[in-house]
């Protein structure tokens, strides 16, 4: 071992001693009291670096696990974050190398086995975002704030109010109980592999929103049409690719939105914005105008100004009547994101390397973070994250500033994203129902195929051959039995199944449902998210509790292993095409 080694990790131990000295003269040690929602102090300093960052990529006999490559890739531009590297390596600072995620260590068998099925099912099916009028529950109780959620002492609550109705028309548009759009629209999407699936513990949906500009007419009007055609406008810009439309009169908005030369009937938008060789797109309607005026930015790659994604966690449901999954009533959470600054691509490309350099030159160093429970956090890049979580009654209620930074390392800080967002360039195309304009409660994930990644490999048999498992930590035995032969060998038959379907794959038994409920609800109980919100019931062994000589140990058997590639266009010399590089 190096000289420098030897120092780094003598500074390593002394910062993780202060690290520990602090948070149990904080309390972080019992963490069973209530979440301080008008405190700005972080117990845990690296909140922000998920539980899923100490797995263990080799396992006993020396194989190499990557689950890692879903978060960490080469980016496309306009993102820079380049962080492919990561895949093989701990890279953390030194206060992150002892795991802080200790619930992942907690043994809740004993107590998981005494919940009745009975009980957490009627548990999952209560519905926490509605009060007993049919009203919004969140919204009427931040109308009379109480005292413990007013973060800035003002008496009133300066944040994101939930204003989704969560009543879906056929076009996956939510309505208010007068049949008038919220401007919130249900999308499907393919889940990221691993933790997000469901058969690793919840359901999830993704609703989207852009501004009010762009859901209005020229003339101001509200106009459904116009906020259609801006939507796929901005799945063009996002997906980077052509995107059908209802056949539209060109002449009506003055756009021509399929790029043909000409304004006449178009089927589709056509991506093409590559404007240092003079190709332009442009928004409809009200947002058209803005745009000129330069108000309205577009780029590729880039969400508008003031666009919103609400984004709920939930339990997993059983259907009474076919003994499947599905999407539970219950939330866990209700998290929020909002674009409140345009960043361009000289912006963000400066931040990112700047950023780059600092983890470079200061190795150790933590990232810092600024806001509260009732305005969100910023991501440096543009947008404001806000959330909801149960309390232990099993209401929601606002996350404290610490519970929030949680959600920052992933919405800011993994090459894999677009503009810091995961699910919307995950979107179901043209060919899945309804265009992919559909919330999970409408139709779920049966008869969903494996998506396909650009490389020209099915997305999720790809992610089970190079991790060997179905979650980061190789914790689900019921994927590993179903998937894997004894001899850890992808089964044929599973991966047939698979093309055709991804609930074989996502969707849990009931079993496994209710054992993972009950497991997360003893966390919402004790309200210990601070330690983890991992629903497991014994401690997974393929996790490190310190990662301090990880990459030494590790590094005689990732040798050579060259990253892996994300599931999208990662290849430089196309994206130079398409943004004038």
């Amino acid at each position: 071992m190096t000289d420098m080694k030897i120092h780094r990790q003598k500074q390593s131990r002394a910062l993780l001693s202060a690290t520990a000295a602090l948070a149990l003269a904080t309390g972080f040690a019992t963490g069973a009291a209530a979440a301080d929602l008008t405190s700005g102090t972080l117990h845990n300093p690296t909140a922000y670096i998920p539980s899923q960052c100490y797995t263990k990529i080799v396992d006993d006999a020396h194989r190499v696990h990557n689950p890692c490559f879903t978060c960490h890739a080469r980016s496309r531009p306009p993102t820079w974050i380049h962080d492919d590297d990561l895949q093989m390596s701990y890279a953390l600072p030194a206060p992150a190398l002892k795991n802080p995620w200790t619930n992942l260590f907690r043994d809740r068998s004993a107590e998981v086995a005494a919940t009745t099925d009975a009980d957490i099912l009627a548990y999952v099916r209560t519905d926490n975002y509605r009060s007993a009028n049919g009203g919004l529950a969140l919204s009427e109780k931040l109308a009379d704030l109480p005292a413990g959620w007013d973060a800035d002492g003002d008496g009133k609550w300066g944040g994101f109010v939930p204003d989704c109705r969560f009543s879906f028309d056929a076009e996956g548009f939510d309505r208010d109980p007068a049949g008038t759009p919220t401007g919130w629209r249900a999308f499907a999407y393919a889940p990221l592999p691993g933790g997000f699936w469901p058969t690793n513990g919840s359901t999830d949906d993704v609703l989207i929103r852009l501004a009010e500009p762009y859901r209005q007419a020229a003339s101001g009007s509200t106009d459904l049409a116009v906020y259609k055609l801006n939507l796929a406008i901005v799945e063009a810009l996002i997906t980077r690719r052509n995107v059908p439309i209802e056949a539209t009169d060109e002449t009506r908005y003055g756009v021509d939105l399929d790029r043909d030369g000409s304004l006449g009937t178009a089927t589709h938008v056509t991506y093409d914005w590559a404007p240092l060789d003079g190709r332009d797109m442009s928004y409809v309607g009200a947002a058209k105008a803005l745009q000129e005026n330069g108000e309205a930015p577009l780029a590729a790659g880039l969400y508008p100004l003031g666009t919103e994604f609400l984004h709920t966690v939930r339990y997993i449901d059983i259907d009474d009547a076919t003994g499947e999954v599905k999407m539970a009533p219950h939330m866990k959470e209700v998290r929020y994101m909002v674009k409140t600054r345009w960043q361009t691509y000289a912006d963000r490309e400066e931040g990112h390397l700047a950023e780059a350099k600092e983890r470079t030159d200061f190795p150790d160093r933590i990232a810092m973070f600024f806001g509260d429970t009732e305005h969100g956090i910023s991501n440096g890049t543009g947008w404001r994250l806000q959330a909801f979580i149960e309390a232990a009654d099993g209401s929601l209620r606002p996350q404290s500033f610490e519970e929030t930074v949680f959600c920052m390392g992933c919405h800011g800080g993994v090459g894999v994203t677009d503009d810091d967002v995961f699910a919307f360039s995950r979107k179901l195309g043209a060919n899945a129902h309804n265009g992919g304009w559909y919330h999970w409660t409408q139709k779920g994930l049966r008869g969903v195929p494996d998506p396909i990644r650009t490389d020209g490999e099915p997305e999720y048999a790809y992610y089970l051959k190079n991790n060997g498992a179905g979650d980061e930590f190789r914790n689900n035995s019921e994927i590993i039995e179903k998937f894997f032969d004894d001899n850890g060998t992808l089964r044929p038959e599973m991966l047939d199944a698979l093309k055709d379907d991804v609930a074989v794959l996502l969707y849990p038994s009931a079993e496994r449902a209710m054992t993972l409920n009950k497991a997360y609800r003893l966390i919402v109980r004790e309200q210990s998210f601070s330690k983890g919100r991992d629903a497991v019931v014994a401690p997974p062994k393929n996790v490190y509790r310190d990662a301090s000589d990880a990459d030494e140990e590790n590094a005689p058997y990732v040798a050579g292993s060259q990253p892996l590639g994300a599931p999208y266009a990662r290849r430089r010399a196309a994206a130079s095409s398409a943004t004038g590089e």
